[in-house]
C-alpha cells in the first residue's frame, strides 16, 4: 500500500469542493438549486479583452513557453495600473511578478519565506487557503481575532502582548474577505509599524478593491511599506477573469526575487494570449468599473431584501462582491441554518464558519448571480 505524505493529514478537502458535489447531486435529482455561495463572476470580460486574446493566438511564438516573469508589456501594465489607481510606484523589472492567480502566490510566498515550525498570523475569519498552505509547508497557524466590534480589524495592542518571536509572515486582506470591511490609511500605517517592530513579513491580499468600493487602497502606497510588505492582486474579480488565472505580487526586489526562485521551478510561464488579454484589462477605462459596479449594486440591493426576509443584519458600508450577514439572535449554528435553507428552499448560502470560528453566527451571500435568480430566491420566502 502506497501511503500519502504526512502533510495531507494537516488539511482537508476544500469546503466548496465537497459542498458543491452535494449541491450538484441535489440538482441531478431535479432540485431547482440557486447557488449564492461562490464568488465566481458570472459576467464576461470586456470585448477589448476578448479581442486581445483572440488576436494573440495567431501571433508568431504565441504557443511557445513564455518568460517566468511574464511579458515586459504585462509588467508595465501592472505598474501603470498601480500608479494610476493606488499611487504606488513599482519598478516593472524588479518589483512586480505576474502569477497564475493570486492563490498560487499564497503558496509561492509561503514556500519562499517559511521554514518548518515558523508561525504565521492568520485572520479569523479569513480566507481558508492561508491556513491550508501554512500547514502544507510545515509552518504553524497562529490566528488573530477579527470582530465586528473592532470593525473587523486586528487589535494590535493585544497582539503585541503575545509571543511573536517565531512569527515570520502575517496575512492581511483589505478589503476583507468575507466581511467586506475596509482599512483606513491610519490603520494601514499601524499595520506597517507593527510589522516593522516585530520583523514580520506583512502580505496584503487585495483582489476586491474595485468592487462596490469608492476608495480603492493599497498598503504599498505608504512610505517604506515595501521593506516589510508584499501585496497580492488578481484580475479574477475586477475584470471577470477568474478562470483565466491571472494575478500578480508587488514588493521589494529582494522579496520578489525570493518568490521568483520558487515560481520558476513550478511553472513554465503564463500563456501568451492570456497575458495579452490581461494587458487589455489593465488598460480599461473608468467606464468599465462604473458599469460593473452598476450591475453589482443592483444585485446587492436585492440581496439586502433577501437578507431582511431571513431576519439577518448587515453593514451597508461593506464593500466587495459578497454580503456578510449576521444571523438573528437565538438562531441555530451557521451550518445548520444554511443546510435548512438548502434542503427546504433549494438555496445554497455559505456558512461563516468555513472562514474560522469567528464566522459562527454569520452567513455569506455572493453577488455573482443574476437579478432574476435573486428575485426568485426572495419569492421562495414569501
Amino acid at each position: 500500500m502506497i501511503r500519502t505524505a504526512k502533510r495531507l493529514d494537516t488539511i482537508q478537502e476544500y469546503y466548496f469542493s465537497k459542498k458543491l458535489r452535494e449541491v450538484r447531486g441535489l440538482m441531478a435529482q431535479g432540485k431547482p438549486i440557486i447557488n449564492m455561495g461562490i464568488g465566481s463572476p458570472d459576467l464576461a470580460p470586456s470585448q477589448e479583452v476578448l479581442k486581445a486574446i483572440q488576436a494573440a493566438v495567431l501571433e508568431n511564438g504565441a504557443h511557445q513557453y513564455q518568460s517566468y516573469q511574464g511579458l515586459p508589456q504585462l509588467r508595465d501594465a501592472i505598474a501603470n495600473f498601480y500608479k494610476n489607481k493606488f499611487n504606488v510606484t513599482a519598478d516593472p523589472n524588479t518589483e512586480i511578478l505576474p502569477l497564475m492567480g493570486s492563490k498560487e502566490g499564497i503558496m509561492h510566498i509561503s514556500l519562499a519565506f517559511l521554514n518548518e515550525g515558523d508561525e504565521v498570523l492568520i485572520p479569523n475569519p479569513g480566507y481558508p487557503t492561508y491556513t491550508s498552505v501554512t500547514n502544507l509547508v510545515g509552518a504553524v497557524p497562529k490566528y488573530y481575532d477579527l470582530t465586528a466590534d473592532n470593525g473587523w480589524f486586528p487589535d494590535l495592542e493585544a497582539l503585541a502582548k503575545q509571543d511573536l518571536s517565531r512569527v515570520k509572515v502575517m496575512w492581511l486582506s483589505y478589503p476583507h474577505m468575507p466581511t467586506g470591511a475596509t482599512a483606513t490609511k491610519e490603520q494601514f500605517i499601524k499595520m506597517v509599524a507593527f510589522a516593522q517592530e516585530h520583523d514580520i513579513l506583512l502580505v496584503n491580499d487585495n483582489p476586491y478593491s474595485f468592487v462596490l468600493n469608492d476608495e480603492p487602497a493599497s498598503i504599498l502606497s505608504l512610505p517604506n511599506a515595501k521593506k516589510v510588505c508584499l501585496e497580492l492582486n488578481s484580475l479574477s474579480k475586477t475584470f471577470n477573469m477568474a478562470g483565466w488565472r491571472v494575478g500578480f505580487v508587488l514588493g521589494s526586489e529582494e522579496h520578489i526575487n525570493a518568490i521568483l526562485k520558487v515560481k520558476s521551478n513550478m511553472d513554465s510561464g503564463m500563456f501568451y494570449g492570456i497575458q495579452k488579454g490581461a494587458i487589455a484589462a489593465l488598460n480599461s477605462s473608468d467606464d468599465w468599473f462604473k458599469e460593473l459596479n452598476e450591475v453589482y449594486g443592483k444585485r446587492r440591493e436585492l440581496i439586502y431584501k433577501l437578507v431582511d426576509k431571513l431576519g439577518c443584519s448587515y453593514d451597508r458600508n461593506a464593500v466587495g462582491m459578497f454580503v456578510w450577514a449576521k444571523l438573528p439572535a437565538g438562531s441555530v449554528s451557521s451550518e445548520e441554518f444554511i443546510d435548512d435553507i438548502l434542503y427546504k428552499k433549494d438555496l445554497f448560502i455559505t456558512p461563516g464558519t468555513i472562514f474560522g470560528s469567528n464566522g459562527e453566527g454569520y452567513i455569506r451571500f455572493s453577488l455573482c448571480i443574476t437579478e432574476h435568480k435573486i428575485e426568485e430566491a426572495i419569492k421562495r420566502f414569501e
